[in-house]
């Protein structure tokens, strides 16, 4: 600093007036090894010597970038050295997703400390109102284009959400800048996204969830215990064909749910469920240990078929030749069996919605629905129970339990 004297202090000669404010520079290593100088700026003289401090003590430590980054170059820093070793797989992958289609095609080529609240909400403007297929060229992929690219758009424009999301990951990024200490601001969080009106779903009734398990009962389905599964215990698709043997313990009477199966980047994951939340010992009603025993049977029946064909592993559910079942095509089977047993279609995960009343419906104890259902009050839990379905409905599902109960035991 300058004292009374008007002296500059040991070291200062590199800190000079610089338009509106002060510049400084040191020396620093680049990761490619070359010497170079490294500016800081600021308003005040004060403001420049403490980022000049702090700039020698980091050249002192080890390598010092130079410039300041694109922000393309920045998300892919960010994905490989924060997001992929500190997020789940998947979700690092959705990470990657979004960056690829929407962030970085819209944003990429800005410079990191030059991006401005102006730039983000352009981008999210442009997104709203974009068709993907034509920003993406996916129709001029095709051999034969049908759609953008023979002149007639699809308008294939992101929903809301999709935005929502993408803004999202734009910010948790830029957080992670300001972190260290490359921007001042984020831009990103100062831009908002109206929230778009939530789709109102429409689950199965008890009476439709009846009627699919009976139809795929009677169909003898080799994924029947896994729709038994996700209706009555709420099992989402990857926890169900993440499923082990050693997770089921049919004498006690309870199931863990703690390993997910998921396909992520082009290869299937069996990994720990997302949150330690979701990991749980439940116990199990009787259509759920009935459906289980005959899951074992038929599985024993098809190791027998496939011979030296088999593939050996713990999973519950597996193809014909022991190998793990594929998510997507779970979702196909699932639409086709609800098809055949004429109940509407609706989304897989809309079946977490029925949960509780088929649980009802079985005279499963409230205590023990509240434990399933994973409430934290019974009253919350009380409040299903009070939705009964008919008498004839649960005369149904208590006897498809006991039916298979007695298939199993053959």
């Amino acid at each position: 600093m300058v004292g009374m004297s008007g002296k500059r202090g040991n070291g200062e000669g590199s800190i000079y007036p610089y338009k509106n404010g002060f510049a400084a520079y040191a020396w620093v290593t680049t990761p490619e090894g070359n010497r170079k100088r490294k500016y800081v700026y600021g308003k005040t003289r004060e403001e420049v010597h403490d980022k000049w401090i702090k700039l020698h003590a980091e050249a002192k430590e080890g390598p010092v970038v130079t410039s300041t980054p694109t922000l393309s170059q920045y998300l892919a820093r960010w994905l490989r050295e924060v997001v992929e070793p500190d997020l789940k797989p998947k979700t690092a992958e959705t990470y990657a997703m979004h960056v690829r289609l929407y962030i970085a095609p819209g944003l990429g080529s800005k410079r990191l400390d030059k991006l401005t609240v102006r730039d983000v909400r352009n981008w999210v403007n442009t997104l709203l109102d974009q068709c993907q297929c034509c920003a993406q060229e996916l129709d001029a992929k095709r051999d034969t284009p049908r759609c953008c690219a023979a002149g007639e758009c699809c308008e294939r424009i992101p929903s809301r959400r999709t935005v929502q999301d993408a803004r999202a990951v734009l910010r948790s990024a830029l957080t992670n800048a300001m972190t260290e200490e490359l921007i001042s601001k984020n831009v990103a969080g100062l831009v908002k996204v109206r929230s778009a009106r939530k789709t109102k779903r429409h689950p199965w009734s008890v009476e439709e969830a009846r009627q699919f398990l009976e139809a795929a009962s009677a169909a003898h389905d080799p994924l029947y215990a896994a729709y038994v599964l996700i209706l009555v215990l709420g099992f989402r698709r990857g926890e169900v064909l993440g499923l082990t043997w050693q997770n089921v313990n049919l004498d006690a009477g309870e199931i863990t749910v703690q390993m997910q199966l998921q396909r992520i980047n082009r290869r299937l994951v069996h990994d720990e469920t997302k949150t330690e939340a979701s990991t749980a010992t439940l116990p199990l009603p009787e259509i759920c240990v009935t459906a289980l025993q005959l899951r074992k049977k038929e599985q024993e029946l098809s190791k027998q078929a496939a011979g030296e064909l088999w593939t050996k592993s713990d999973f519950v559910f597996t193809t014909r030749y022991g190998t793990p079942f594929e998510p997507r095509n779970f979702n196909r089977l699932f639409v086709a069996r609800s098809a055949k047993a004429g109940v509407r279609r609706i989304r897989l995960h809309d079946t977490r919605h029925t949960c509780g009343s088929l649980l009802a419906a079985l005279d499963v104890h409230p205590r023990v629905a509240m434990q399933i259902l994973r409430h934290s009050k019974i009253a919350v839990t009380m409040e299903v129970y009070t939705h009964v379905p008919s008498e004839s409905t649960r005369r149904a599902l208590l006897k498809l339990g006991r039916h298979l109960g007695k298939q199993a035991r053959k």
